[in-house]
């Protein structure tokens, strides 16, 4: 049984808007044997383009039934379906929010006609519900609302249904390619060495196939995420262009890529983004280390569509050494600014963490709160008052002695050595990855062959490909560093 679900919602994001109207139509895989439809109070207001898009009104809903009070019936008449929905991922998340809001787990397997359309119906110009309805003669009245939308995908998953029924009838070994109707899972029967009949091999019809398979993207096949390496490295998402629109990074990218694809939708951009990825490729590492600083290269250098949020930085804030016209040291925090060339010391996730960091530095090393901006006075800091502070916010330290602290709390967050080489694991058995770090500052990283011996910094140098040394990268190799990773070693000069 298979239960065609259609959605209106008052916007995009399961996590925040609720749904205004449902449809579900039940096909026993012949034909339509049950329907619901009704208009949902969403307990919000509806945004005027919404109303404009799908016709449904805040009087239309006054009156209408709430969520809970339909829930029982939903998850009665979906009892022992697999869900379908044109993008079904839109759909399942927006029901899972709901349901999960009344404190329930709402599961079901899903199947995507969008996913199913491209395989059984291949060649179309567009694959949205409305031209693909459109192109092959289905009939899609009231557009956007939940009851038009469903029905016309029930019309449409009929005739997918119909597409794999026939060519399942039709003997094995007899081309089908034109409908892609059958997958095999095993390898054509054959004879056994004793000459007799080896069985016929199991038969995946396409339809579960696309349930197996509808959390993938529907521009990505199946056979592409089976062939995705369980190793370390950088993988990258391509549009139908070819365009990488997003790069990440991982220490198992099959892993990764399938906890990409498992994850409910939280708006139409995040549904937008996996209906974009038709093609996946990858660079292995092998270490986790370059993979790290690698992957935070390639999203400065490709500007990825969907990384936006660590173009700029991972790292958006940190803490920053300035020296005034007295002399004296003084730490502060502050958001990065990629017009600044500046470097923090160290580089946090944001400027509440600064913050906090910089609170526990200036209470460990008797620093000054005026001096460090966490305490905004023209005379002297509330540390000072509570005799914490010696005085350096009115000049009764002498910046000397006070830059002596500053300079062990900076030691307490730079690298233990200024300069070193990280050696870790490399793309092979029969390679290593090295990663420099000369004068505090990141160099660049390497592979080279496992008998590759260095007495000199020079030798390390000359092998090394040239990276950009950033606040990331420092921060990178910094939380890197604070944690032991089996097999790697740590090389120190001077």
């Amino acid at each position: 049984m298979y239960a065609i679900i259609d959605l209106e919602t008052t916007g995009g994001q399961p996590t925040q808007d609720r749904i205004t109207e449902i449809a579900i139509y039940i096909h026993d895989g012949e034909k339509i044997v049950d329907e619901y439809a009704t208009l949902l109070n969403p307990g919000r207001a509806i945004p005027p383009f919404i109303s404009q898009l799908t016709g449904i009104t805040n009087d239309m809903v006054s009156d209408a039934p709430k969520f809970h009070e339909v829930a029982r019936k939903v998850v009665e008449m979906t009892e022992g379906c697999v869900f379908v929905a044109h993008n079904v991922r839109f759909d399942y998340s927006f029901l899972k929010k709901e349901f999960a809001d009344l404190g329930y787990n709402y599961s079901r397997k899903t199947l995507c006609t969008v996913r199913l359309s491209r395989s059984l119906i291949p060649g179309q110009p567009s694959y949205s519900l409305g031209k693909l309805c459109q192109n092959i003669g289905i009939p899609l009245e009231n557009r956007h609302r939940a009851a038009g939308d469903a029905h016309a995908t029930a019309v449409l998953f009929g005739r997918l249904l119909k597409i794999t029924q026939e060519s399942e009838s039709v003997p094995h070994g007899t081309d089908t390619s034109h409908t892609l109707a059958r997958v095999d899972a095993l390898a054509p029967a054959g004879r056994r060495p004793d000459g007799t009949k080896a069985p016929s091999p199991k038969r995946v019809t396409a339809m579960q196939e696309a349930i197996r398979t509808a959390l993938i993207p529907p521009l990505v096949s199946p056979a592409l995420v089976a062939s995705l390496p369980q190793a370390t490295g950088v993988y990258y998402f391509h549009n139908e262009a070819g365009e990488v629109i997003y790069v990440g990074k991982s220490i198992n990218i099959y892993k990764r890529i399938q906890q990409h694809f498992a994850v409910d939708v939280k708006s139409r951009k995040s549904l937008e983004f996996k209906n974009s990825i038709a093609d996946i490729t990858w660079e292995l590492t092998g270490s986790e280390l370059v993979a790290l600083l690698y992957e935070s290269h390639l999203i400065k250098q490709l500007k990825p569509a969907y990384n936006r949020a660590q173009r700029r930085s991972v790292f958006p804030a940190g803490i920053y050494l300035r020296i005034d016209e007295q002399g004296y040291k003084r730490l502060a925090y502050g958001r990065a600014d990629i017009r600044n060339a500046e470097i923090p010391i160290i580089a946090l996730g944001n400027q509440y963490k600064a913050q906090g960091f910089l609170y526990h530095k200036v209470a460990k090393y008797n620093l000054c709160q005026k001096l460090c901006g966490l305490y905004k006075t023209q005379g002297a800091c509330f540390d000072y008052q509570v005799h914490r502070c010696l005085g350096a916010c009115v000049g009764q330290e002498d910046p000397e002695t006070y830059n002596l602290r500053v300079d062990e709390a900076i030691d307490s967050i730079s690298y233990e050595h200024e300069t070193f080489v990280v050696i870790g694991a490399g793309r092979t058995e029969l390679e290593k990855s090295i990663v420099l770090i000369e004068n505090g500052s990141y160099r660049g990283f390497a592979f080279v062959d496992e008998t590759f011996s260095a007495r000199k910094l020079a030798d390390f140098r000359d092998v090394i490909k040239p990276y950009n040394d950033n606040k990331d990268t420092q921060q990178i190799i910094r939380l890197h560093l604070r944690t032991k990773h089996k097999g790697e070693k740590v090389k120190v000069f001077g």
